[in-house]
């Protein structure tokens, strides 16, 4: 009865421990997805971009035909400005894309490490159980290697939970976005 007991109730941490661990994982590389997109505007970007929009501004003014000369030079000033913008927001790019692709990277070798350690853990026992009414066609799928049903209840094995709490992380994230 000992035994039966702890399984039990290891099995029924097991699920939202994984679940939460994934989900965990889930927002972290969405965070640094963001974060690189996010971290191109710096305050000389900003100011580049001020002065851009005020040049072409003073130049939109200045439309008469005695003041054209001026006006021209206002943007060709503009254009050596936006020439400039891109090229630092092109070498920006490299150093963030490097710095957030290398912390994505560790943390997607973290992600299969602890995968791999919970499907070792779990291989055939099951996370968690759940009514077989509930899961009526896809029982089966739900049990791989863990042995099908017990009680009327489908047991649930580490792959499928994997893959649902995956796809269930995922669709979170985009709400919660």
């Amino acid at each position: 009865m000992g035994e039966g007991e702890t399984l039990e109730q290891r099995r029924s941490l097991a699920a939202p421990l994984i679940f939460f661990i994934i989900v965990v994982f889930q927002f972290a590389t969405k965070w640094l997805q963001d974060l690189k997109k996010g971290a191109s505007k710096t305050d000389k970007e900003i100011q580049l971009r001020g002065e851009i929009k005020q040049l072409l501004k003073e130049a939109a003014s200045l439309s008469q035909p005695s003041t054209f000369a001026q006006a021209a030079k206002l943007r060709r000033s503009a254009a050596a400005k936006e020439k400039e913008l891109a090229n630092y927001q092109a070498q920006r790019s490299k150093e963030v894309k490097l710095s957030y692709d290398w912390y994505l990277k560790v943390l997607f070798m973290l992600k299969v490490i602890i995968y791999l350690v919970l499907i070792f853990w779990f291989w055939r026992s099951p996370v968690a159980s759940v009514s077989q009414q509930l899961v009526q066609p896809f029982g089966k799928m739900l049990s791989w290697k863990t042995g099908g049903s017990l009680n009327n209840n489908v047991m649930v094995g580490i792959i499928p939970w994997l893959i649902l709490c995956t796809r269930v992380s995922k669709f979170v994230c985009r709400i919660i976005k």
